[in-house]
């Protein structure tokens, strides 16, 4: 088991120090260093990463052998397009943007599309549910098969989804949620990371 020991991260730029400082020896900000606990493995990173690539060895790219993922169309054909055919099963997509272009719009309408056929779960960390609902009866979305739930807390939102199973799950917006696990403030480096 590894034994957790006190140390002190940079909530700007996520760097790790043994003792407190008033300011980031890396990055140079004042007063942003938080008290975390972290796990030491007794493993160098080398070894701790090494499991995650393979076996290192030089492979020409034209002998890499390609598995076509089977997709899920979101019903909307640029994101589709964007998203090499639509989302992949077990994988992670980050969409961001500068504020209000629309990224929430976009999320919802998504979500709506793939919830007449998948079991969805749409996670709102920056807005009440009755605002999700307003937006989505203004873009004439149906508001049937969709789920809400309004949470920040990841240990929170992983507990309910792996009692629900979701298909698809949304988190709207990553910068809102946080670990109990961390002091640092949501969005934060530490946290977001």
């Amino acid at each position: 088991m590894a034994k957790a020991k006190l140390q002190y991260q940079c909530r700007e730029c996520g760097s790790l120090f043994p003792k407190w400082s008033g300011q980031c020896g890396e990055c140079g900000q004042w007063n942003c260093l938080d008290e975390v606990l972290t796990g030491d493995t007794g493993k160098s990173t080398d070894q701790r990463f090494a499991n995650y690539a393979g076996v290192s060895a030089i492979t020409s790219a034209e002998d890499v052998t390609l598995q076509e993922e089977p997709r899920t169309t979101t019903h909307l054909s640029e994101l589709d397009r964007v998203l090499g055919g639509g989302l992949v099963y077990g994988s992670v997509t980050l969409l961001g943007g500068d504020p209000g272009i629309g990224k929430s719009t976009l999320l919802l309408q998504c979500l709506a599309n793939l919830s007449a056929d998948n079991k969805t779960l749409y996670v709102t960390g920056e807005e009440s549910l009755q605002q999700v609902i307003l937006r989505a009866r203004r873009l004439g979305l149906p508001e049937q098969h969709l789920r809400l739930l309004t949470e920040t807390c990841v240990e929170k939102i992983i507990a309910l989804a792996n009692d629900e199973k979701p298909q698809i799950m949304v988190i709207d917006s990553i910068q809102t949620i946080y670990t109990d696990t961390l002091q640092s403030a949501p969005g934060s480096v530490s946290q977001v990371r």
